[in-house]
């Protein structure tokens, strides 16, 4: 990260042995130092406006558009013009859950003979290599900015409580339900005012449901 220019470390629930002895190479320390801790992805990722996972491919089924990294890294270049950019990386054990998945807008994966999972460190590096060895990124304009992953999940749980109320979702739903409407929301690709409109439908639609209940 800080060959390369970037600095903001987010961990999820880190091996605290490992993450209080960790090891930075040289002018690394201060990046290492201030990484932040959080317990969630969803608390990690609040404050973006893209979320983009990684993974090996392999066989598993997924629910996503997967992306190479060679083009994946223009367009989330051209979205940092709009607003903050998580790149969301799994242990090398097992890698993202479906759970992670949900939380991210598209996937993307480094080609490598049969799908073969990387070194963690060395797939990063990979990454933000492509992401920084092209054109400097423009500034961002007030008709570009984006919803954060914070106001996408505020969407989806007000569509989530709208379906549950309105019987459109019988008793208690799957997580699967749940992941499948977080994927829907980011689909969608809004601007942050179409955000706020959506929130701000939904709230009215839950209000008249309540009203009515």
């Amino acid at each position: 990260m800080s060959n390369f220019g970037f600095s903001d470390l987010r961990l999820v629930n880190p091996y605290g042995p490992s993450f209080r002895e960790a090891r930075s190479a040289v002018g690394a320390a201060d990046l290492l130092k201030k990484a932040k801790v959080f317990s969630s992805v969803a608390e990690a990722i609040a404050d973006c406006t893209l979320v983009v996972g990684t993974t090996a491919g392999r066989a598993r089924e997924l629910q996503h558009e997967l992306k190479r990294l060679e083009d994946g890294a223009p367009l989330i270049r051209r979205h940092l013009s709009k607003g903050s950019v998580a790149l969301l990386f799994g242990s090398e054990k097992v890698g993202l859950s479906n759970e992670d998945f949900s939380h991210c807008h598209w996937l993307m994966r480094i080609p490598t003979i049969a799908n073969v999972s990387m070194n963690l460190g060395q797939a990063v590096a990979l990454c933000l290599y492509e992401l920084v060895r092209r054109a400097p990124i423009r500034k961002q304009t007030s008709e570009e900015v984006a919803p954060t992953a914070d106001e996408l999940e505020r969407i989806t749980n007000s569509l989530m409580s709208v379906l549950k109320n309105s019987g459109y979702l019988k008793g208690d739903p799957p997580a699967s339900s749940e992941q499948k409407i977080r994927r829907m929301v980011r689909r969608l690709d809004l601007m942050k005012e179409d955000a706020d409109l959506w929130l701000g439908m939904l709230r009215q639609i839950a209000w008249k449901i309540g009203q009515k209940r």
